[in-house]
């Protein structure tokens, strides 16, 4: 099986997960993207664009986000897009039990892809991948290393929207020297 029917075969899974599906709205967004993909853009949950198209960053935060992802030269067709929660919250906020759950199907993905760099946006992404509450706000454009991996830690594109896009995009630009 290749990189490519694995993912397939998770997408599939998370479709038919109950677990995913309670307290949740819409389509699955399970992500997309390279499965070869040298860098993995995490976010939180999908937001209403999103749940209605089963595509992740599709909304006003996604538009920002590729954009950015251009300014740095990178194809957002040879990058990988996701979050550890694969629908949208009823409640808006995906709960501590909504995040745990969808790191299981999150952990199955990154091993298939097996990113060199994995870049968590916003505090949801964090707590999903490393199992920690981390401060963006003090962490924002550092690098941790990790079982040999490479977690770049990012504001969430709605929160750099809403209060410090200036922040966001220094940000993203140490992301091109990552890789």
């Amino acid at each position: 099986m290749n990189k490519a029917q694995a993912l397939q075969k998770i997408s599939t899974k998370i479709k038919r997960c109950l677990i995913c599906r309670k307290d949740s709205i819409g389509l699955p967004v399970v992500g997309e993207g390279d499965p070869d993909a040298k860098i993995v853009f995490i976010g939180e949950a999908p937001g209403k664009t999103e749940s209605l198209t089963g595509r992740p960053f599709v909304g006003r935060s996604g538009k920002f986000l590729r954009a950015q992802l251009k300014t740095i030269g990178l194809d957002e067709k040879n990058v990988y897009i996701t979050s550890p929660v694969k629908y949208l919250p009823k409640q808006g906020t995906p709960t501590p039990q909504q995040i745990a759950h969808g790191r299981t199907h999150l952990d199955e993905q990154l091993a298939v892809i097996n990113p060199a760099v994995i870049v968590l946006m916003g505090r949801v992404a964090a707590e999903a991948v490393l199992g920690e509450y981390l401060a963006i706000s003090k962490l924002h454009g550092q690098t941790i290393k990790k079982d040999n991996k490479i977690y770049f830690i990012s504001y969430h594109p709605a929160a750099a929207l809403r209060f410090d896009r200036k922040t966001f995009i220094q940000d993203f630009k140490k992301i091109r020297k990552l890789i």
